[in-house]
C-alpha cells in the first residue's frame, strides 16, 4: 500500500518536574498522544513510534519554567496519503450511490458512484448488496471485501479519504493479487518497534484486524 513512510524525527518533549522520576513514562505518554492525528510538521499520520533518549540530562528551558526539556531521536511510521496514491481498506458499507471504507482501521474513505467505473455493476439479491465486474465474473466487491483504490483527496481535519475505482487495476484485493505478479510496495520495507521488526505488511494487517 502507498502512502505509508517511516521518517526521522528530532524531539523535544517538554516535562514537568513532578515526572522526574518516571521521565521515561511521561515520554511515552507524550509521544503516545501523537498517534492516529495528522501533523502538519510530519505531513501525515502517526502510527506508530521508536524513540532513543538523546540526552539522558534534562535541561530547565528558558521561558517555561518549571518544564524541562528532554531531547530525542525518534523513528515514526506515517500514513501520508496524495492524490492518484494507491490505498487499501475493508469496505463496511455499500449502496447504489456509494462504497465507504474503513482504511488501517481509524481512517474512513468513501467512493461515490461517479468515481466507480462502469464495468462493476451494483447488484442486490435477497438484500445482500455487491458490485460484481462485467468482464470479470469472479471479481466482486462486498461488505468485508479488502480492496485497493486510488485516493482523490483527504480532508485532513477528519481523516476522511476521498476515492476512486476509475483506474482498472484498482478493485478486491485478493482478486487482484491473483492476477497480478506486482509485489506490494508494503511488503518492501520494515519497521523497528522496541526489540520488535516487523514488516509494514503485517502492520497494516494488524491495524485492520
Amino acid at each position: 500500500m502507498e502512502g505509508l513512510k517511516v521518517s526521522d524525527a528530532n524531539l523535544v518533549v517538554y516535562v514537568h518536574p513532578s515526572k522526574s522520576r518516571r521521565v521515561s513514562q511521561a515520554i511515552l505518554r507524550e509521544l503516545s498522544s501523537l498517534l492516529f492525528k495528522f501533523h502538519e510538521v510530519f505531513d501525515g499520520v502517526v502510527l506508530a513510534y521508536d524513540v532513543e533518549i538523546v540526552d539522558k540530562i534534562a535541561k530547565i528551558l528558558p521561558g517555561i519554567h518549571p518544564y524541562f526539556g528532554v531531547r530525542l531521536n525518534a523513528k515514526l511510521l506515517l500514513f501520508s496519503p496524495k492524490p492518484n496514491m494507491l490505498v487499501e481498506g475493508k469496505v463496511v458499507k455499500l449502496t447504489q450511490e456509494s462504497i465507504h471504507i474503513i482504511v488501517l482501521g481509524f481512517a474512513s474513505a468513501v467512493i461515490i458512484s461517479e468515481d466507480i467505473r462502469e464495468d462493476f455493476r451494483y447488484k442486490n439479491k435477497n438484500g445482500k448488496e455487491l458490485y460484481r465486474s462485467r468482464s470479470q465474473k469472479h471479481h466482486s466487491i462486498k461488505v468485508g471485501t479488502m480492496i485497493r483504490f486510488m485516493v482523490k483527496s483527504m480532508d485532513e481535519e477528519i481523516l476522511h479519504i476521498y476515492g476512486s475505482l476509475l483506474p482498472a487495476h484498482t478493485g478486491s484485493i485478493s482478486w487482484l493479487d491473483k492476477n497480478s505478479t506486482e509485489i506490494s510496495t508494503t511488503d518492501r520495507y520494515s519497521f523497528r518497534i522496541g526489540n520488535i521488526i516487523i514488516s509494514l505488511s503485517e502492520f497494516v494487517t494488524s491495524l485492520v484486524g
